[in-house]
């Protein structure tokens, strides 16, 4: 056997389409160069000639011919008798060049190396995905579903390498099936036992930038630029954005015509509710825009603490606090501060209130501060609120609320 189909007789190479040719000829030629130097002792003497596109393989052994008697060095030189044999026509001082049996090596020894060439392939290939994959970060990719499991959902790029999307990168109303195709953004690539992991997040505020990015080509074109995301992933995201040029209005831009550009991703978002808003620098007006939906009436700042004092009018607390109190806690994510926010009852007529802190007696402190966190600081403001409505905005047990109520509406009833 004169030489060998390296593509019939490894397999591996059938699979490794993502490998450059060069980088896959080193590796055919270091396996057997090692194997000539387990046989022989040296590999110096000998070329390891790689057809990339046939897959054939030849080893050619050189060696100059000396007189006989005088060879030296087995491995570099061969006796001139013994050079005839080869070829009569040979004289001494020429280079003798003969070609390898693949079949010399043994078949031990050509199982061992079609192991280790496997093996440094499957090395290759994570190292292309590795170095694919990182590359790719902070990009939107799609990928088919291929298995479902309790924890994480294991996808099939393009290529056929697998990618993973684990339940707590997933949009908590998330459902995907088996061969559904789905979009995410690469996260992050781990080595787990040696072995690569790409990790993908629908849950990242990159992914909803990425997404903004395709939908509004002012973005993508650097025309407007997106100052800050923060999310609740599936309840609630806000996007700060700014425009470099005069002409353009950013929040319009994002928004689109009847809402047209903004529909797509609140839809891929399952429903997750969009404010896009105007960034500014003055830290009031911004505090102001993100707890949009709600109207602000009166705010005292302490920029050294980074704390606001945020009044509003009672019908519009609730809008302020949002849903699970989501609303102010992505408002006080996007500003950086600490927002308190309080009823004004200005201008309607003063009724018997009491403050919460007059109930420190019976209360516990950490209710009361739970009950300041969603807005509610007198008793008037728990008493408004439902059970199922404080047990749904705040923290509490429906045991400490009922008893919460029963202390506050009994002070009423003595006055």
């Amino acid at each position: 056997m004169a030489s060998i189909n390296l593509i019939e007789a490894f397999q591996d190479f059938k699979e490794a389409e993502n490998i450059d040719r060069p980088t896959m000829m080193k590796v055919v030629e270091d396996v057997f160069k090692t194997l000539l130097r387990k046989k022989y002792g040296s590999d110096e003497n000998f070329d390891v000639i790689v057809n990339a596109e046939k897959g054939d393989l030849e080893i050619m052994r050189r060696r100059t011919i000396v007189e006989d008697g005088n060879v030296n060095d087995p491995l570099a030189e061969i006796a001139y008798t013994d050079a005839k044999k080869v070829e009569p026509d040979y004289e001494v001082g020429e280079e003798l060049y003969e070609e390898v049996e693949i079949l010399d090596f043994g078949r031990r020894a050509i199982l061992a190396a079609k192991q280790t060439l496997a093996s440094r392939i499957g090395d290759l290939k994570k190292n292309v995905l590795v170095k694919k994959y990182n590359e790719r970060i902070g990009e939107i990719v799609s990928a088919e579903v291929y298995q479902v499991w309790k924890k994480e959902i294991l996808l099939l790029d393009e290529e056929g390498s697998e990618l993973i999307l684990p339940k707590s990168e997933q949009i908590p109303q998330d459902y995907f099936k088996k061969g559904e195709n789905i979009r995410a953004v690469v996260k992050k690539v781990e080595l787990k036992n040696n072995s690569p992991v790409i990790i993908l997040s629908r849950t990242s505020p990159l992914f909803l930038s990425k997404l903004l990015e395709i939908e509004v080509p002012e973005i993508f074109d650097g025309l407007i630029v997106i100052k800050k995301i923060v999310r609740e992933p599936g309840e609630r995201a806000k996007v700060a954005v700014e425009s470099y040029d005069d002409r353009i209005d950013p929040v319009g831009a994002c928004v689109g015509m009847k809402g047209s550009r903004i529909h797509g991703i609140v839809r891929e978002l399952k429903n997750e509710n969009i404010d896009v808003i105007n960034w500014t620098n003055n830290v009031q007006l911004l505090i102001q825009r993100s707890l949009t939906p709600s109207k602000i009436t009166n705010m005292e700042l302490d920029g050294e603490k980074l704390h606001a004092n945020v009044y509003l009018k009672p019908d519009q607390v609730s809008l302020a606090i949002g849903r699970k109190g989501v609303n102010i806690k992505l408002a006080q994510e996007l500003t950086g501060y600490t927002i308190d926010v309080f009823r004004d009852n200005e201008g309607e007529p003063e009724e018997f209130d009491i403050d919460l802190e007059e109930f420190s007696d019976e209360i516990e402190g950490w209710v009361i501060d739970e009950l300041k966190r969603i807005g509610c600081d007198t008793a008037r403001s728990v008493l408004d609120l439902t059970s199922d409505e404080l047990e749904r905005r705040t923290d509490l047990e429906k045991e400490t609320i009922d008893e919460l109520r029963r202390v506050l509406k009994e002070e009423f009833d003595k006055g």
